[in-house]
């Protein structure tokens, strides 16, 4: 794994999602002109990962309000997904696409691949419209990801990038004050 993917634009990729029904393509094209989140988990059908989707799905009429797109990504196949959509209460409710990685091509773009179980790591990246990572969040396996903070990590992004020369400090909260670094801060915080 590299030091850091922040600030670096996204891989080109092509892949089979299922999304409202139906089997898509979706590609790194795709994604320009609007924000993205790719949430990466390590296999359908498992326990911690329908709990985490679900929260997202909880959230995704927010994050669409915001012109963000939502992808789920699995080294399943898109034929699995529909599986797990069509069999399970808390995955039926998904709306965003959930995206096959089989080969592991995006995965390992995202440098979330743990090669010896063919498996993704729970890896949460938000990447701007340009299709710069802007956020990244990669935990173990037992820990479940919260989508109301990403969703306030999603925010302060996309003020910072809306507002050059602005920071959000810790826990920022939209609408709340921000910081514009200079000399006359140094040592004051």
């Amino acid at each position: 794994m590299s030091s850091s993917l922040i600030n670096t634009p996204i891989k080109p990729f092509t892949a089979s999602a299922f999304h409202n029904g139906e089997f898509v393509t979706v590609s790194d094209a795709d994604l320009k002109g609007k924000w993205s989140v790719f949430f990466f988990y390590p296999a359908d059908f498992t326990f911690v990962c329908p709990t985490e989707l679900g929260d997202l799905a909880d959230h995704y009429e927010e994050l669409k309000a915001r012109g963000v797109e939502v992808y789920s990504v699995s080294t399943d196949t898109h034929f699995t997904h529909k599986a797990w959509h069509d069999s399970s209460d808390t995955i039926g409710k998904i709306q965003y696409p959930m995206i096959g990685d089989p080969t592991g091509l995006i995965t390992r773009n995202f440098e979330v691949m743990r090669e010896d179980q063919g498996l993704a790591d729970r890896g949460t990246f938000i990447v701007d419209p340009e299709g710069v990572i802007q956020a990244m969040e990669v935990t173990a396996e037992g820990i479940g990801r919260d989508a109301a903070d990403l969703v306030r990590k999603i925010k302060a992004a996309q003020y910072v990038a809306a507002n050059p020369g602005e920071v959000c400090p810790a826990k920022w909260k939209e609408g709340e004050a921000t910081l514009a670094p200079s000399l006359d801060l140094v040592g004051k915080i």
